[in-house]
């Protein structure tokens, strides 16, 4: 078996990051605005949401590096649905980035505060963007079998439709 490839690595972290988020900044945002903490707290959100970013576009181009290789075993359209919903996810990320570092900066507390809630707002929304690049990932290994690419016997394509067919086949004999 060759080695496996480096984005299944790199998915993760952005996904786990894009979960986390609006966590941190409502936590950070509250914490701020009852004086818990000071304003310059806030940078955790901004340095979060800027790693977030950077592992997005990191795992975006390791994508585009594997297409090559699965291209032949699902289908084009799957492809494109999964590439268009990441970089949807890294873009807005991007804008993620810079509404943090917005709020973090404005001097006005009724405008930063304000920033602080349309960042929470945002954040939300780039959780929502990293499960759509996840279920369509997902989809690309699951359902149609792209990592049979990296193995030393790969299906031919559709291969992952058929499999599963046979399992639910497997699985209703068990039953009886």
């Amino acid at each position: 078996m060759e080695a496996l490839p480096l984005h299944p690595k790199l998915v993760h972290l952005p996904i786990a990051l894009a979960v986390l988020m609006p966590l941190l900044t409502t936590g950070l945002l509250v914490a701020w605005w009852r004086e818990w903490l000071p304003k310059r707290t806030w940078l955790l959100a901004v340095v979060a949401q800027a790693l977030l970013f950077g592992t997005g576009v990191l795992a975006m181009r390791t994508g585009e590096a594997d297409e090559d290789r699965v291209e032949h075993l699902v289908p084009e359209s799957s492809i494109e649905a999964h590439e268009e919903a990441a970089e949807g996810f890294v873009w807005a990320a991007g804008v993620v980035v810079a509404l943090t570092l917005l709020t973090l900066v404005l001097r006005d507390p009724k405008a930063a505060r304000i920033a602080g809630v349309v960042t929470v707002a945002g954040t939300v929304a780039v959780l929502f963007l990293g499960y759509r690049v996840g279920n369509a990932g997902g989809e690309l290994v699951y359902r149609h079998g792209a990592a049979a690419a990296y193995t030393n016997a790969a299906p031919q394509p559709g291969a992952g439709v058929r499999a599963r067919r046979n399992r639910r086949v497997d699985d209703d004999d068990d039953h009886r």
